[in-house]
């Protein structure tokens, strides 16, 4: 078996593999790789010394058994027999299901959370977005903090039953996204250094040294990441990618890494004859980054909105701290624009940052799909001192509410693990980390953050006692008992309208017809000829649709389809969906 490594600065590396040492030779074709043959099948271990250093693990590690600062695991990608012929399901028409596999179920496996997978297709989602699967230290996570971005954390499963997870996704109609993090690696068990110039002090993230994009040697880190991006997708038939915080990747070249990573993704899905595609995380209101590459964009496929998280988050609960400050003042104002104009800052002033942020959508150009919308992620919800969810402080009817408006705006809608029931359970920041410094450091760390803002440090969850991940797990007898039944019905009907009511997922944001009532905390706006109305008052509103008739669709609470004077009677805290006749 051919054993390869990129150690451009070495004057030696050696192979060991199954305990038997060897010299690698330098590879005459390629500048900085060695490469060496070695006997070898699946499961064989092996690593790499550079110099006089340790045998550490392959940077292109498809598996570590024992974890990141184990040896890494030869991975024979036949192996597998997979079942289904699978055609690919694309992003237009989609709704997304975030699921973190460490707390979607009690076991916290990959097999596990396959044997949930039937909920998801009844309630009739078609993509399930999987948070980060690569090692990190410990058993529990976020996932944030991985290393040996080609590899599956060992204790979901590994390899082979991601492979199952997918496999049985893909019976039941489902794609699955996978959530990558190439800004940068977790503190723990990052060997990358030793082996070559995959960071640069060039630029600095919150993170530290910034992953090596521009700088000397930008090359092979550049191909290293795009590469494991596209093996996710051919070796683990995956269906698409979200990116992590993509404003940090700080990159100077004339073509921008993403637009390198879109253009062999794309090339990929001709390749394999189906449809993939890339959603990032930005905090940029940039849209090159969603506009193709044939009209000067980086021809990612979508992105998340937080700008319309923030707008809805801010008109549901009234808070308005920190960067909910610029979409508090009016928040009523601010979802309307947002839902026919895509972003809220576009331009504008943002008061959070102290500065003018973010440029207009050309709404010819960019279609509503490649924007998501949500009202809970991982992110809205774990990084709250307690990890609490809507459902901790707002009524069914609110939460029905929030999901009318997530699931017929123009946006691909995006739903958190567990909130088409309401879950009662917390989704809270865990960890655990190996390094009892580091886990110190990030235990201070977490509860000084909110000491800030007043939170007594008792009531913030230490992320290394276990009990903060198991009090983030679903429990699934939920959505058998009231009131978690009926906001879980709800959600099954509003995905079915959307997927019934082709003006739902009309791509033509600028098609978004929207009226409001800042005081009386009533919105409704028109798609086509679906009309959707929601009453975040506890009072019954009084919404003017207009003279033309329309039959309910759905409804919340019992309503009267509007009278002649087109008037419709919205009781408090509930909302309806309405057909034009």
């Amino acid at each position: 078996m051919q054993f390869e490594v990129w150690a451009p600065q070495a004057d030696r590396v050696t192979l060991q593999c199954d305990g038997v040492t060897r010299a690698l030779e330098r590879d005459p074709d390629r500048a900085g790789w060695w490469r060496g043959e070695a006997e070898a099948r699946d499961g064989s271990r092996y690593g790499f010394a550079v110099d006089d250093g340790p045998v550490l693990p392959d940077p292109r590690s498809r598996r570590q058994p024992d974890g990141p600062d184990g040896l890494s695991a030869v991975v024979d990608q036949g192996r597998y027999a997979w079942r289904t012929q699978w055609a690919g399901r694309p992003l237009p028409g989609a709704v997304l299901y975030e699921l973190h596999v460490g707390t979607y179920t009690r076991e916290g496996t990959l097999d596990a959370a396959a044997g949930r997978l039937e909920h998801l297709a009844e309630l009739g989602v078609t993509h399930v977005e999987l948070m980060p699967l690569c090692p990190f230290p410990g058993r529990h996570g976020w996932g944030y903090e991985g290393v040996s971005l080609w590899a599956v954390h060992e204790p979901y499963g590994g390899p082979e039953a991601l492979k199952r997870f997918v496999d049985r996704a893909h019976e039941l109609g489902l794609g699955v996204v996978l959530d990558v993090v190439h800004n940068h690696l977790g503190p723990s068990g990052n060997y990358l250094p030793a082996f070559g110039p995959y960071f640069t002090d060039t630029h600095h993230t919150p993170w530290g040294s910034a992953v090596n994009l521009d700088a000397p040697g930008s090359d092979e880190v550049r191909a290293y990441l795009v590469d494991s991006a596209l093996a996710w997708l051919r070796d683990y038939r995956l269906d698409g990618l979200r990116l992590d915080a993509v404003h940090a990747l700080a990159d100077t070249r004339a073509c921008h890494f993403l637009e390198e990573l879109s253009t062999a993704v794309d090339a990929l899905a001709c390749d394999v004859d189906r449809p993939l595609f890339l959603i990032a995380e930005s905090d940029l209101n940039d849209p090159r980054l969603v506009t193709p590459r044939a009209e000067g964009g980086l021809g990612l496929h979508a992105q998340w909105n937080d700008d319309f998280h923030h707008c809805l988050h801010t008109a549901l609960t009234g808070e308005s701290q920190g960067y909910y400050a610029d979409f508090g003042k009016a928040p009523f104002a601010a979802l309307a624009k947002t839902l026919g104009g895509g972003y809220f800052h576009d331009g504008t002033y943002s008061s959070f940052r102290g500065r003018h942020h973010g440029r207009p959508l050309d709404r010819a150009r960019v279609a509503a799909h490649r924007l998501l919308g949500y009202s809970q992620t991982h992110d809205q919800v774990g990084n709250r001192a307690q990890g609490d969810r809507l459902s901790a402080s707002l009524s069914p009817g609110l939460l029905a509410c929030a999901a009318t408006l997530t699931l017929t705006a123009p946006f691909t809608p995006m739903l958190f693990m567990g909130e088409e029931w309401a879950a009662g359970t917390p989704w809270q920041f865990f960890t655990d980390h190996t390094d009892p410094e580091l886990a110190e450091a990030v235990r201070r760390g977490r509860r000084r953050e909110f000491a800030a803002h007043g939170w007594a440090e008792e009531d913030v969850p230490d992320p290394q006692d276990p009990a903060t991940r198991d009090r983030s797990c679903l429990d699934w007898s939920e959505p058998d008992r009231e009131p978690h039944a009926r906001v879980l019905a709800w959600y099954r009907r509003l995905i079915a309208l959307r997927h019934e009511q082709a003006d739902l997922t009309d791509p033509d944001l600028a098609d978004t017809k929207v009226a409001f009532d800042e005081r009386q905390r009533w919105l409704a706006f028109r798609r086509g000829d679906v009309r959707v109305a929601v009453n975040l008052a506890k009072e019954t509103a009084a919404i003017p649709l207009g003279p033309r008739q329309a039959r309910v669709l759905a409804a919340w609470e019992p309503v009267a389809a509007p009278g002649a004077d087109g008037v419709l009677e919205v009781p408090g805290e509930s909302c309806v969906v309405l057909l034009q006749e």
